[in-house]
C-alpha cells in the first residue's frame, strides 16, 4: 500500500513540473511570438491560467503529506503528549470539516459551470477550472483521514503530532524526491521534543 502512495504521490510532482514546463513554454512562446513576428498563441492565457490552478492545488497536496505548510507550534510543542495529540486530532478533524465544506462549494461550482465554455478554448470551465476543487479535497481528505487512524491507532510518535513547520525550518529532501513526511525538520529556533 505504501508503494501506491509513494507512487501517487510521484506522479503528482511530476505533474506538477509537467505543468510548470508548459506554463514557462506557453507564455514565453506567446511573448516571442507577439514581440518578434507580431502574432500569439491563442489559448496561452487560458490554458496558463488553469495549469496554474492545478499546480497549485496538486503542490497543496503535497504539501499536506510531507506537512510542508508553514504554521506556529510554540504553543503545541511545550504541551504535554497527551496535549500535542488532543490537538492533533481536533485540528485534523476540523481541516476534515473544511475539506467537506469546501468539496460541497466545488462540486456545486462545477455542476453550475458544465456548460459554461472558455471563450478560447471552447473546453468546459467546470471540467478544467473548477473539478480541481474535487481532486485536492478527495487525495486531502484520504490523507486526514490516514492521519486521524494513525493517531487513534497509536502509530505516530509524540514529535509526529507536530504537523507544520516554522519559517526558520529548513526542510529536507529526500534522496529519491518522493517521501518528505518522515525527513525531520532541522535548524529551527523552537525545539520539538
Amino acid at each position: 500500500m505504501i508503494r501506491i502512495v509513494d507512487g501517487y504521490f510521484r506522479v503528482l510532482r511530476f505533474f506538477i513540473a509537467a505543468c510548470l514546463a508548459l506554463m514557462v513554454i506557453l507564455v514565453f512562446g506567446n511573448v516571442v511570438l507577439r514581440y518578434a513576428f507580431n502574432s500569439g498563441i491563442t489559448v496561452s492565457e487560458e490554458l496558463s491560467r488553469w495549469l496554474f490552478v492545478w499546480l497549485i492545488f496538486v503542490g497543496a497536496i503535497i504539501a499536506l503529506r510531507d506537512h510542508a505548510h508553514l504554521g506556529m507550534d510554540s504553543v503545541v510543542s511545550r504541551l504535554p503528549a497527551w496535549g500535542k495529540k488532543a490537538c492533533f486530532l481536533l485540528s485534523n478533524a476540523l481541516m476534515l470539516y473544511c475539506v467537506y465544506l469546501f468539496f460541497m462549494g466545488s462540486w456545486a461550482q462545477t455542476i453550475i459551470n458544465l456548460d459554461n465554455m472558455a471563450p478560447a478554448t471552447g473546453l468546459s470551465s467546470g471540467w478544467f477550472y473548477y473539478s480541481v476543487g474535487l481532486f485536492f479535497c478527495v487525495s486531502a481528505a484520504g490523507l486526514l483521514i490516514r492521519n486521524l487512524w494513525q493517531a487513534f491507532t497509536g502509530h505516530l510518535r509524540e514529535e509526529d503530532l507536530i504537523q507544520v513547520r516554522e519559517s526558520e525550518d529548513v526542510v529536507e529532501i529526500p534522496k529519491d524526491g518522493v517521501d518528505g513526511a518522515d525527513a525531520p525538520a532541522s535548524g529551527s529556533s523552537g525545539t520539538k521534543t
